[in-house]
């Protein structure tokens, strides 16, 4: 999705030439490691490997990439250099893979880049959403160091769109603005007792997993997780490999049609997580005012294909209970005088990323595409490029 020439540094390693093959990906995907670890090679680039055929096995394209790009970043070989200095600024809105992609794109440009992030850290949900096995050694915060190390970006955290600042403000004060706050609300069961103790939030589970000691976060024996999502899949493995007794995700959908790869589904089963289809949560069941079980109903697909309930149900006892049913745009911190055109929940752009005013780009997980981190930091990249010509040319 990047446009890495993946020949190109696969020959370089073969030649012992690790940092070439590094520049080779990095120049394209600046995130290359992280992506790496987490993305979909099996789908994305392994899929159309001209050795996956019934007789070979496809070139192991996420394991080279790891191999290449830890080499730079453990010995610290910083690749990319500024352009001479711009007298342009940007202000980049999220600090997440979007956000760092557009920024160190542009500062390599010469350009001054500010980067407003809501929290203590940069990353977003690479530092922040992805499972804790996934992730190991720090590995989000190192990308993260190696791309301000560039130099050109000023990182502000604690600022918060909408509270803070408002785009009006950004507009006023900078040449150009980047939206990459990625998807900022979660999405509800709306199931009566869905508040009850017991109940969480994956994405906000993985979060406390991922900064806070273990030691301290609640571990269920019995646990569901509902969701078909690669979030489903990490949280379901996670709460696995802290302790849970018996694991099972639920998914309202077949296998072939869940959010998460075969790869991934693969994870979750290896690892001990039971993977039940065709259910949707009904109800969901307390006693003395905790969480003690959940009613699932089957379901199917009616003559024109769309999911229907069956009228049958199923128990499933339960001490922990995960949503992990997706996450959506909150647009409230765009509101204002002026905001950018939405659609389908999104902010609609361009091929460019370019949105409906002017002076404003996005990218990421808050405009219309897949909520990979690979996708958002080519759309940052995309963004950066149409924000230079525009600060070049109008």
């Amino acid at each position: 999705p990047t446009d890495i020439d993946i020949p190109g540094f696969i020959r370089k390693i073969a030649s012992g030439n690790l940092r070439g093959a590094a520049k080779t990906i990095l120049s394209e995907n600046i995130m290359g490691n992280t992506c790496g670890n987490v993305c979909p090679v099996e789908e994305l680039c392994e899929q159309v490997c001209v050795k996956n055929t019934s007789e070979e096995k496809p070139v192991a394209i996420g394991q080279l990439q790891r191999y290449a790009t830890d080499h730079v970043l453990e010995n610290w070989m910083q690749l990319f250099k500024r352009a001479p200095v711009s007298d342009k600024k940007i202000a980049v809105v999220g600090g997440g893979p979007a956000g760092l992609s557009c920024a160190h794109r542009l500062a390599m440009l010469g350009h001054s880049v500010t980067i407003f992030e809501s929290r203590d850290e940069p990353g977003g949900l690479n530092e922040y959403g992805l499972a804790a096995y996934k992730m190991l050694e720090n590995r989000a915060a190192r990308e993260v160091s190696y791309i301000l190390d560039i130099g050109g970006i000023n990182l502000e955290t604690g600022k918060t769109l909408g509270e803070d600042f408002r785009l009006s403000d950004l507009r006023r004060d900078f040449d150009a603005v980047f939206i990459g706050l990625g998807q900022n609300a979660v999405n509800a069961l709306d199931r009566e007792n869905e508040t009850l103790d017991g109940v969480y939030n994956a994405v906000d589970y993985i979060e406390l997993i991922r900064q806070e000691d273990l030691s301290t976060l609640p571990v269920g024996r019995q646990v569901i997780v509902i969701g078909g999502g690669n979030t489903a899949i990490d949280m379901a493995v996670q709460i696995k490999k802290l302790g849970a007794e018996s694991v099972t995700m639920v998914y309202r959908r077949g296998f072939d049609e869940m959010g998460a790869t075969s790869y991934e589904q693969q994870v979750a089963q290896t690892n001990g997580v039971l993977i039940r289809t065709h259910a949707q949560p009904h109800r969901i069941l307390s006693e003395d005012g905790q969480l003690s079980a959940v009613e699932f109903e089957y379901t199917d697909k009616d003559a024109s294909g769309q999911l229907i309930g069956t009228g049958e149900t199923f128990v499933l006892v339960a001490d922990q209970l995960f949503k992990a049913i997706g996450q959506a745009l909150d647009p409230s911190p765009l509101e204002g005088d002026e905001k950018p055109e939405l659609t389908h929940g999104c902010i609609k752009v361009d091929k460019h990323q370019h949105t409906s005013l002017p002076d404003v780009w996005a990218g990421g997980d808050c405009t219309p595409g897949t909520d990979l981190t690979v996708t958002a930091v080519q759309d940052g990249k995309i963004a950066a490029m149409s924000i230079d010509e525009y600060l070049n040319h109008g």
